[in-house]
This record gives structure tokens, C-alpha cells and sequence, in this order.
């Protein structure tokens, strides 16, 4: 265990803070119980870090790192002897180069202070999700986020053009290529990249950039039929000449409890549907892409696959339609024990699957307080939730979902991660074989084990 009073000399007194006054903050934005650790300490930069771990790898001590603090999976959780991490200093966003479409970030850069910087300059950063606003680059790097857009623009890993990291044992390894093609040899920010800071951290990143489209347009669909909803994911990303860039889809339990907290029951679309699917393209003519748009929506209602649709006339009707996709504060007290799942599985299966959920929930666990899924359809990612009265029986509901998940060959966490909270369920989704390369990888890039210990694997 190192003494914090070493810790002060590499980054100062006022950047380093103790376990005593660390017990006044929650361990994350989910739980509220007090912090426990060893201490906090906040690095300035590549060159502070590398010699604060090179001082833990000397003394065998445990560190975990934060960024934004609003991971899913209890990626943060400590306990006394650990010492926390923050990268909230590693804050700097440079200048987005629009001959090359690429910026250069910190991993302690916010996500919406990434996605504004690059639109002054018209130019798009494809990542985007719901903790935009609290969500530091390096923790979406390092859990792969996906969200919203994934559809169009792939997830955090898709993203990524170089990086800089930092070993367990203080090493630097800087590659922060500026462009796609780098064929030579071992792609060392893949490693990284998903590894929850179990491997190394992640200190800066040379990020992709897009051009920023000119139009958007958006609107709710109601289908009487999963197959149908299939079927027009499939029109839509054709027929709107690759500009569809969110499908959204909305099990009617869910939609119907969100219209009725947050819209007093004025639903968009009268009348009660299986699926709802909120669909959004973005292209650069403002006129024409309206029009594709509208004709596009109109031939899958001829087609007798949606089965009523409103698209949104007006900036204010568009962030209304995406608050019944985003807000979940009703929902939180719903479900006073939330057990929710992040989950990828082939768009084939999905039906099947929430079919199956729903039958075992209401035979094994009736006390259960409803069913709500939601997901990002075009990349096979599903949220299921489901709420308890109490927290005894949330181990069974656990390993039912998983037992599941693992029947239709899907993935048990799509873009959360897997920290603490899935860590027990990894075999439902790898093999003995691949778990064990993890292990392997692990021993070699952390030897003492002092990365995020008892993460992932």
C-alpha cells in the first residue's frame, strides 16, 4: 500500500484527497452509499500518471479509475485499500482538423463538450448516448459504448483512429494516429478499447470525425407486428440511401407507461400497438432529404408494414418524441428494485426472447412489477427492466434472463460492459477457451493484478 503523502509529491497536495473526506460523496451516480477507498487522486497529465502507477506497481497497490462516475455495471466499486483515479484533468480538446476529419481528445474530455466542439467546425463525432452530458471519453472508450447512433456510425471502438495508454507498471505506449490505414503489425488499441481499465488506461485518443449532416428528420411508427418491424428497418436503411441513423424500438408496455408519466396519456399515435419505432435519418439537402423521407414512410404505410406513423413537424416535436425514448426517472420509481439487462442478440430472435422472458417472469417470479424493453434495433442491442419489491430475489431474475440470453447464443452486455455486475455471468456469452486468453492477457499486461481488480474476469 502506498502512502498518499508520495501521491502528493508527483501531483500536489490540493489533487489528492483522503478516504475521510471521500465518505461525504456516493460511490457513483447510481449508489448512493459512501465512497470507501484508500484515497482519490487526480493526475494533470500522461507524465503524472505514468509515475503514480510505476509507484502503485512498486507497491502492489490496487487502483481503480473513474471518469464520469455513471457506468452501469459497478465499474468504480472500491474498498478501503484501493486507491481511486480520476482522469477528470485529462480534460483537453483540440482543434478538429477538417482536412483530415479527426480530433484529438483527453480521456477526461465530456462527451457533449466533444460532440459541440466538432459541430462549431461542421463537422458530426459519431458516438452519442443518454449520459452525454456526464460521460468522460475514456470511460466510453473503455466499456466500447454504443447508443444511439450506432446504427450509422458504429460504436466507441469504430470511433477510434490512435491512443495513448498507460501500463499497470507506469509504461507509456503512444500511437495517436491520425488516419485509417495502419497495417503495421499487432492493432494495439483494440486491446484497450473494451477492457474496462483492466489492461491499461487510456489517457488520450485521436477520434474519427464525419461531416455534420444539414437535415434531420424524425418520426414514431406503430406496428401491429414484430416481422414488420424487420421488415422495415431493412426498407428504410435502403430506400433512404444510407442516412437512416436511429431505430429505436419500443415494446408497448414501456411506451405507454412513458407516454402516460410524462405526456398525461396523450399518446402521438392513438390507439395501442405491440412495437413502436422512433427512426431518424440525417442527410445534407435539407428539402429533398424531407421529402425522401416522408415518401419513404408513406410506402411502408401503403405496404400495410407500419401501421400509423406521425412524423415531426418541429424541433419541439422532435425532442418530445425522443423524451418518451430517454427519460427513465419514472421508471426508476416504478421499479423500487431494478433489475435491468443490456443485451444483444439477432434481430430474428428478439420476439422469441421477450416472449420467453415474459412467460418465465410471470411463472417464477410473479411478484415481478412489469416488463419494459426498449432497445437500438439496428444493432441488435435490447434493454430489458424489470422491477422487484424487495432486493432478496433479484439473483434468481439475474440468472434467468442470462440462462436465457445464452439459449438464443446473445451476448450478455451489448454496450454497458460487464465491471462487477456481470462478471459472474461472463460464461453465458464466452467460452472456457476465451475466458481463459483473457486471464492470459491479463498476467501479461498487469502481472500483480492492480488494474480495476476483480473487473471483467
Amino acid at each position: 500500500m502506498i502512502d498518499l503523502e508520495d501521491a502528493r509529491q508527483i501531483m500536489g497536495a490540493r489533487n489528492v484527497i483522503d478516504a475521510t473526506a471521500l465518505r461525504d460523496r456516493p460511490q457513483d451516480f447510481w449508489v448512493n452509499t459512501p465512497t470507501r477507498a484508500l484515497g482519490l487522486v487526480k493526475p494533470a497529465d500522461t507524465v503524472e500518471l505514468s509515475a503514480l502507477l510505476t509507484l502503485c506497481h512498486e507497491h502492489s497497490q490496487a487502483v481503480i479509475f473513474e471518469g464520469g462516475r455513471t457506468n452501469l455495471v459497478g465499474a468504480t466499486q472500491s474498498d478501503d485499500e484501493t486507491l481511486l483515479i480520476s482522469l477528470e484533468r485529462f480534460n483537453h480538446i483540440g482543434a478538429p482538423d477538417r482536412k483530415g476529419m479527426t480530433i484529438e481528445v483527453g480521456a477526461g474530455a465530456i462527451v457533449e463538450a466533444v460532440q459541440q466542439r466538432c459541430t462549431t467546425e461542421g463537422l458530426r463525432f459519431g458516438l452519442d448516448f443518454g449520459a452525454r452530458g456526464s460521460a468522460m471519453i475514456g470511460g466510453a472508450l473503455a466499456t466500447n459504448a454504443g447508443g444511439f447512433q450506432a446504427l450509422r456510425y458504429g460504436v466507441a471502438r469504430d470511433q477510434v483512429l490512435g491512443i495513448e495508454c498507460v501500463l499497470a507498471d507506469g509504461t507509456v505506449l503512444s500511437h495517436l494516429t491520425p488516419y485509417t490505414k495502419d497495417n503495421t503489425g499487432y492493432d494495439l488499441k483494440h486491446l484497450f478499447i473494451g477492457s474496462e481499465g483492466t489492461l491499461g488506461v487510456i489517457t488520450r485518443a485521436v477520434l474519427k470525425l464525419h461531416p455534420a449532416p444539414r437535415s434531420v428528420n424524425t418520426a414514431l411508427l406503430a406496428f401491429e407486428s414484430f416481422d414488420a418491424v424487420a421488415e422495415t428497418l431493412g426498407l428504410m436503411r435502403r430506400d433512404l440511401h444510407g442516412t437512416l441513423s436511429s431505430f429505436e424500438i419500443m415494446w408497448a408496455e414501456f411506451f405507454h407507461f412513458n407516454v402516460d408519466a410524462l405526456l398525461g396519456g396523450r399518446s402521438p399515435i392513438e390507439g395501442r400497438f405491440p412495437y413502436y419505432i422512433l427512426c431518424e435519418s440525417e442527410g445534407f439537402d435539407p428539402e429533398e432529404d424531407a421529402g425522401l423521407f416522408e415518401r419513404v414512410v408513406g410506402q411502408a404505410l401503403e405496404a400495410g408494414l407500419v401501421a400509423d406513423a406521425v412524423i415531426a413537424t418541429s424541433s419541439r416535436q422532435r425532442s418530445e418524441l425522443w423524451k418518451i425514448r430517454e427519460d427513465f426517472e419514472a421508471e426508476m420509481q416504478l421499479f423500487k428494485t431494478m433489475v435491468d439487462f443490456d443485451v444483444s442478440l439477432p434481430v430474428a430472435s428478439m420476439e422469441a426472447f421477450v416472449n420467453d422472458v415474459q412467460r418465465r417472469l410471470d411463472e417464477e417470479v410473479p411478484d415481478n412489477l412489469g416488463l419494459h424493453v426498449l432497445g437500438h434495433l439496428g444493432d441488435g442491442n435490447l434493454h430489458v427492466t424489470t422491477g422487484l419489491p424487495t432486493p432478496e430475489g433479484k439473483g434468481q431474475v439475474r440468472a434467468l434472463v442470462y440462462a436465457l440470453i445464452a439459449g438464443y447464443g446473445g451476448s450478455i452486455s451489448a454496450e454497458h460492459g460487464v465491471g462487477v455486475a456481470k462478471r459472474d455471468y461472463l460464461h453465458y456469452s464466452r467460452t472456457p477457451a476465451e475466458i481463459a486468453t483473457m486471464r492470459l492477457l491479463k498476467a501479461a499486461l498487469d502481472p500483480k493484478g492492480i488494474l480495476n481488480p476483480g473487473k471483467v474476469i
